[in-house]
């Protein structure tokens, strides 16, 4: 799902600014949930305490240098770009990702446009391109404002974009996630791949910053 915001605002973005922190919340009911059956499983022998932990640290090798490879390969091949916006899932294969049955959607920010995503109802997120999510991507706070007041949330980033962009909004699901691919910054046409890679972060896969400048 995908919401349009029109955004005013002053100036564009030419410097770093700093993000919000990872701040923790209290453990919520679905992540109690989760903890239970994941020791009822091993309990009644469906899976084993190794079994878990190498799924946990399967994920947790994951990084948001997966997902900038692929941003710096759309950034350097015209093609690629174009599979990629076609069929993210199948352009990432191409890369010899794993994404799993993800659908993934890749929405590309331009100099009118700027995406944002998030998930309102729990924390969904392309974990295979990003690693492990935020704790604010979890908080309520961000799902809940994401949607309903994007200029504000970016702000506080130090996102504040030029007059008469459009925010569009992804609300991710169980079964579709989404990823930014931000604008390229000026002044790299001459980097290559691996240079390229080193500019795009986290935040800029989800939307919430830029990548940043060389």
């Amino acid at each position: 799902m995908s919401h349009d915001h029109s955004l005013s605002g002053p100036h564009g973005h030419d410097h770093e600014h700093p993000t919000l922190p990872d701040r923790a919340e209290e453990i919520g009911y679905h992540q109690r949930l989760g903890e239970a059956v994941r020791a009822l499983l091993i309990e009644k022998g469906v899976l084993t305490a190794d079994e878990v932990r190498r799924q946990i640290e399967k994920m947790d090798s994951r990084s948001p240098a997966i997902g900038a490879r692929v941003v710096a390969r759309a950034w350097s091949d015209p093609a690629f770009k174009a599979r990629l916006l076609a069929d993210g899932s199948a352009a990432c294969r191409e890369l010899g990702i794993d994404i799993g049955a993800t659908n993934l959607v890749v929405v590309e920010n331009e100099p009118t446009a700027h995406n944002l995503v998030v998930c309102t109802l729990c924390s969904c997120y392309p974990r295979a391109l990003l690693g492990l999510p935020p704790d604010w991507y979890k908080s309520r706070d961000y799902r809940a404002r994401a949607v309903r007041e994007p200029r504000a949330v970016l702000a506080e980033f130090g996102t504040v974009l030029p007059a008469g962009t459009t925010v569009r909004v992804h609300d991710s699901t169980a079964d579709m996630r989404y990823l930014v691919l931000p604008l390229r910054p000026a002044g790299t046409a001459a980097l290559d791949e691996a240079a390229l890679a080193a500019l795009v972060t986290r935040d800029s896969m989800i939307g919430v910053a830029p990548a940043r400048t060389p």
